[in-house]
């Protein structure tokens, strides 16, 4: 586990992945109070329905929002990687519509709303790169909504493929070829809307084309322009700078 200040400078990179901030602005970002929780797998963070006083940071580890549908049946709606706040909304929004929940072991940082909200308010700066990040956000569910109403499945997972290292690479944990892939087959089938034994076929379909290589949760890129032909990828939706843009 590193240190509160480490955990916050990855919230500083995260947000300069998009928006560009001055290092007056970064060292206050530095100074929001962190309040550290360690989470195994498959817990909930915030549950839906709840009423929240704090954010939520993700430190270490894999974390997504879900819904449960139905008879228990849960849908993945995002995936969120360290130096996310996937719960930036709840200074507005009281009451959660959806689950937070950890995919992997998972440090989780708790930033209490009055802290952020003395933040934004002193800082237009920093409230922008809060305001863009939630708009990056609905971006991506776009593309989501997008992939799941209108992609084949073998698109769906290429695109989910290129997406994740594609981001994992915009915050230093990847180098565009490899990266940790913590996902469980039936996670990702949770995201992209399909039963475990299809995303299965077509996962396998996808290696044995040589696009990808992934193993001991390691993801690698083999054809990086096959994987973005299947997936029909073009990471604009992503909205990262182009001085940084990983592709």
């Amino acid at each position: 586990m590193m240190n509160k200040d480490q955990y916050l400078e990855n919230l500083v990179l995260k947000l300069t992945t998009s928006t560009p901030l001055p290092p007056e602005e970064r060292t206050k970002l530095l100074r929001l109070p962190l309040t550290l929780k360690y989470f195994e797998s498959g817990h909930d963070i915030v549950r839906e329905g709840e009423q929240t006083k704090q954010c939520c940071l993700v430190c270490e580890g894999l974390v997504c929002r879900y819904k449960i549908i139905g008879e228990g049946g849960r849908q993945i709606l995002s995936l969120h990687l360290p130096g996310d706040i996937p719960d930036v909304h709840s200074l507005l929004i009281d009451r959660m519509d959806h689950s937070l929940g950890t995919l992997t072991p998972a440090v989780v940082g708790f930033i209490a709303h009055d802290a952020v909200r003395a933040l934004t308010r002193s800082s237009y700066r920093i409230s922008e790169a809060f305001w863009r990040e939630t708009l990056i956000e609905a971006s991506i569910y776009r593309e989501w909504m997008a992939g799941i109403g209108r992609r084949s499945a073998p698109s769906r997972i290429a695109h989910l493929l290129c997406e994740f290292i594609t981001k994992m690479t915009a915050i230093g944990l990847s180098n565009g070829v490899t990266c940790v892939l913590p996902l469980t087959q039936p996670e990702i089938a949770d995201a992209l809307g399909l039963s475990t034994v299809h995303m299965n076929k077509k996962l396998a379909e996808i290696r044995k084309a040589g696009l990808v290589r992934i193993r001991a949760n390691r993801l690698t890129i083999l054809d990086w322009k096959g994987l973005c032909d299947v997936a029909d990828f073009d990471p604009n939706y992503l909205h990262l700078r182009p001085s940084i843009s990983p592709k």
